[in-house]
């Protein structure tokens, strides 16, 4: 049997990390294949991180990630290890090292996020799901831009053991797959939970946040929006938020920062690595970030956290755009690509710093380009997310 290297004319899959694991040859996830994002341990091969210094300079892992294993234990089989951004720290799906995956549902346009490369292979029928992780939006992002669903889960609720860390307070794995079928089963093994019957009690929409969209954009998704309040009624329209989105933003880009230079500023200063643009800069700029204003932002994010949690109490549901574009164009320049991140980065931090479960669905389009829409839940609210989904799907 060939290899999905063989087949791998995406780019979406390593070729210098690259594994495959049968599955148990019994269980809830037998004969379907997935791809794992390059910062989940593999037992018996390095975990790249999207960076030649870091598989330089660390070892192989003794046993796997334990939501592999877990994946392993239900039957299904890794067919290989799949690209991610450098350091998993950028939105735009290229990596400097190692290239771009191909966005098969947007000629010329990036896959984002640093989840890219599960992205591209789900998207491109090249395994039945895949593995990423999302610590600012790198499932929600990647999941609209190439036309598929992806959730970023309740923080805390899947295992992080075996994950290559970047800002521990906001990452979470997540998963990708094209079918609702399949991304539902894969969700019952991971959530190990019987409360798939949970049904939306009230539905709202982020008025704050369709504000920022365009008008095309706006109008894009008013389908997907129609299609929802179909099934639970008339939105009732709302701010996500306590303040400004761009503010959420910047307690966001400060908590981050605070942490990945904590976690591996040491490993930074040691070997020195060369970053590819934007890393470079998100890196050292961390090493820069005041202590008393970390503090201060963590304080304000309880806040944000706690005006989320009321809005979305007894099982409400809001309705809210993914990103504000469909994919930007491989050759966008880095300042304006930059300029993008902030604007996306208002709407994808507010499920980050609240910490609530939000999930992309692949119900719009906007100049032949997928372009997703997004339902949030409160914590812990995953399973009435996927299930909601499913019958939206229908």
């Amino acid at each position: 049997m060939s290899s999905i290297l063989d087949r791998d004319k995406l780019n979406a899959f390593t070729r210098h990390t690259h594994i495959e694991v049968a599955g148990a040859p019994a269980g809830p996830l037998k004969g379907l294949t997935f791809g794992v994002k390059d910062i989940y341990d593999v037992a018996g091969v390095k975990t790249g991180f999207g960076s030649p210094a870091w598989l330089e300079t660390h070892d192989v892992p003794a046993k796997n990630a334990a939501i592999v294993e877990t994946l392993l234990k239900a039957g299904a089989s890794i067919v290989g290890k799949t690209h991610t951004e450098e350091m998993a720290w950028s939105i735009n799906g290229i990596n400097a090292h190692y290239g771009r995956p191909i966005n098969v549902r947007a000629e010329g346009r990036v896959c984002g996020g640093s989840s890219s490369g599960s992205a591209s292979a789900v998207a491109g029928g090249l395994c039945d799901f895949a593995l990423g992780s999302d610590t600012g939006g790198s499932v929600r992002l990647p999941a609209s831009y190439t036309g598929i669903y992806g959730l970023r889960p309740t923080h805390g609720r899947l295992s992080l053991e075996g994950v290559m860390p970047l800002a521990p307070s906001f990452d979470v794995p997540g998963w990708f797959a094209r079918d609702m079928d399949i991304f539902t089963k894969v969700g019952k093994v991971l959530l190990k939970s019987g409360a798939w019957d949970a049904k939306p009690r009230e539905l709202l929409i982020a008025e704050d946040m369709f504000a920022l969209l365009g008008a095309r954009e706006k109008e894009a998704l008013q389908p997907a929006v129609k299609r929802i309040a179909s099934l639970y009624g008339e939105p009732r329209p709302v701010k996500i938020a306590d303040r400004p989105l761009r503010d959420c933003f910047e307690l966001y880009r400060i908590i981050q920062a605070a942490e990945v230079w904590k976690i591996h500023g040491e490993w930074v200063t040691k070997y020195k690595p060369t970053f590819g643009p934007g890393i470079q800069e998100r890196m050292y700029g961390a090493a820069k970030i005041d202590p008393a204003e970390y503090e201060k932002a963590k304080a304000e994010r309880e806040k944000v956290s706690a005006y989320v949690a009321a809005l979305l109490k007894n099982d409400a549901m809001i309705v809210l755009p993914t990103v504000p574009e469909i994919a930007p164009l491989i050759e966008r320049p880095l300042a304006e690509s930059e300029n993008y991140r902030g604007k996306a980065m208002s709407l994808l931090s507010v499920s980050v710093l609240s910490r609530t479960p939000q999930m992309s669905l692949p119900l719009g389009t906007l100049d032949g380009c997928p372009f997703g829409i997004s339902i949030m839940g409160e914590q812990g609210a995953d399973e009435m997310l996927i299930s909601a989904a499913q019958e939206i799907a229908s």
